[in-house]
């Protein structure tokens, strides 16, 4: 190995790059243009594959952002169904309650007008018998005091004093 390493051949070395060259210009003609063909098209293939990365990257934002929007949607649809069925809820709850109110103040309102009246007619009834009373008890005292001829009138000079007098 020595041998080689220390002598130097122009004759091989004149074949060596004829070779060279010839091997060079075969694969120039023959392999070079197929294998930048093939370079091209693999970089072509990896531009386009990246474009259509960067494409579908942004199209995926875009439905991120419409599920988003469509998320929020739902959300505040969500929301303002539940808070109609509260209040929906709510006045199936207080209407009956009002309207048993109403009722119960009809009620009242009518047991105390047939309340007054009863007490109104009770009264009237009342008077009209004290009243009868009276005159009953009345008539037998005057009956009792007017029964002799002297008290008669000693109780028409008192009626007549008193005419007189005012």
């Amino acid at each position: 190995m020595e041998k080689l390493i220390n002598e130097f051949s122009l004759g091989l070395f004149f074949w060596q790059a004829l070779i060279f060259i010839g091997l060079l210009l075969l694969l120039r003609k023959f392999a070079w243009k197929p294998i930048l063909k093939a370079v091209n098209d693999r970089e072509g293939q990896i531009r386009e594959s990246l474009e259509l990365a960067d494409k579908t990257k942004a199209e995926m934002k875009q439905l991120q952002a419409q599920n988003e929007s469509l998320l929020k949607e739902a959300k505040a649809e969500r929301d303002q169904l539940i808070k109609e069925a509260s209040e929906t809820a709510k006045r199936i709850v207080v209407e009956p309650k009002d309207e048993a109110k109403a009722q119960h103040d009809q009620i009242v309102a009518d047991a105390q007008r047939v309340i007054l009246a009863e007490k109104a007619a009770a009264i009237t009834e009342l008077k009209t018998t004290v009243a009868s009373l009276s005159l009953e008890i009345a008539e037998k005292v005057i009956k009792g005091e007017l029964a002799s001829d002297d008290k008669q009138k000693a109780l028409a000079e008192k009626l007549a004093e008193d005419i007189t007098l005012n």
